[in-house]
């Protein structure tokens, strides 16, 4: 079917979704991949409200079920940040950190304290995500922080106006940065399978530094690191890091070597192999585990973890904010970690051991925790 795109586009957005789907769903043999501009036509129309749910379905499954193609993906992505709400912080740099928004179920998160670290360390920094969502409906950043009574619902100005202040850094989450995609969490949650907006929305780059902004997320499937690097730079993140961490999240093993793949300057990937060992973390666990006392969850019938997740997303908080305190154990190795390969990458320190001895200090001395403080409500 040939389809001149450019007229196309001019059309209305049902039109417009209409051909997409006629292409792109046509059975695994005559599936057609489709441009950059209607992938972004489409999802923005998705966006807008303009198709019905069963179109909004049939697009993203049709996309996931042929694969998408990286022009689709970029295209995706540019439909999503057309409708984004951002803004530059009064700072020159800014580190966005990207943990699964999905969350964890099977060990305690300590990401969601790093941003704070990374502020005491002299890097302002912002996370982001959603309160839930699946596949897994596990911890998340915005479950943790709120349990330890951080202020999870900043408007993308508040939170850029939080990173330039003495805080730091900020949490930021989907329902202030794009009220549109976050209300499609009902949607994909009945879709049940992953779409290209799981992969694409971490890249949607809410907050900005004045000069530079360095995007850190984890990966699982090395295939990955190439797709998030080439969207990574679409983005324009100055710098990309990408950790092999416990669950697809920023904090790698603790008891294993641990690889990440990275650019400067948009340029290509390299890669760096780590050993916690290096620098002194000699641990029996890959993270800290759940506690064996969560209580189950609330209801048989609910979708997700086994357990409580907000008892264990307390039980994450608790074991930060000791972290904070100086505290030792697996959340005291894995911010260390975590921290010392941020500043590595970000050449604020020129070796892992002088990272971990940066961030060491700071959560020993109480400084990280002063700049935590100044975000809790």
């Amino acid at each position: 079917m040939s389809v001149d795109v450019e007229a196309l586009l001019q059309k209305d957005n049902k039109t417009i979704m209409r051909s997409i789907i006629q292409r792109i769903a046509t059975g695994p043999d005559m599936s057609k991949d489709i441009t950059r501009e209607e992938a972004r036509a489409g999802m923005k129309a998705i966006l807008q409200g303009d198709v019905p749910d069963v179109q909004s379905a049939l697009f993203l499954i049709a996309l996931r079920m042929k694969r998408e193609t990286d022009e689709e993906n970029i295209g995706v992505l540019d439909g999503i940040r057309d409708m984004c709400h951002t803004a530059v912080a009064d700072v020159d740099e800014v580190l966005d950190m990207s943990d699964p928004y999905n969350g964890y179920n099977r060990s305690l998160p300590a990401a969601p304290f790093l941003p704070a670290v990374m502020a005491a360390c002299g890097v302002p920094s912002v996370s982001h995500g959603v309160e839930t969502t699946g596949p897994k409906f596990g911890i998340t950043h915005h479950r943790v922080l709120r349990a330890a009574g951080v202020k999870v619902d900043y408007s993308v100005d508040e939170a850029a106006k939080q990173i330039a202040s003495d805080a730091g850094w900020a949490y930021v989450d989907q329902k202030a940065y794009c009220p549109p995609l976050h209300d499609l969490t009902e949607l994909r949650t009945t879709m049940v399978k992953r779409q290209a907006i799981t992969t694409v929305e971490v890249l949607t780059k809410p907050i900005s530094g004045k000069r530079k902004t360095h995007y850190m997320s984890g990966y699982v499937h090395k295939p990955y690191t190439r797709v998030y690097a080439m969207l990574a730079r679409h983005a324009g993140f100055d710098s990309c890091l990408m950790v092999r961490g416990v669950e697809g999240g920023i904090i790698p093993s603790l008891r294993q070597k641990g690889k990440v793949f990275f650019y400067h300057d948009m340029g290509e990937e390299q890669s760096q192999e780590f050993d916690p060992a290096d620098i002194g973390i000699q641990s029996e666990v890959r993270a800290t585990p759940l506690p064996d006392d969560l209580p189950p969850k609330p209801s048989p019938d609910e979708i997700g973890a086994d357990f409580d997740v907000l008892a264990a997303s307390q039980a994450a908080a608790d074991a930060g904010l000791a972290a904070l305190q100086g505290q030792a154990g697996s959340t005291f190795d894995a911010l260390v970690y975590a921290g010392a390969i941020a500043l590595w990458h970000l050449k604020k320190a020129d070796s892992l051991q002088a990272g971990a001895d940066i961030v060491s200090n700071v959560l020993k001395t109480g400084k990280a925790l002063e700049h935590f403080n100044l975000n809790r409500a």
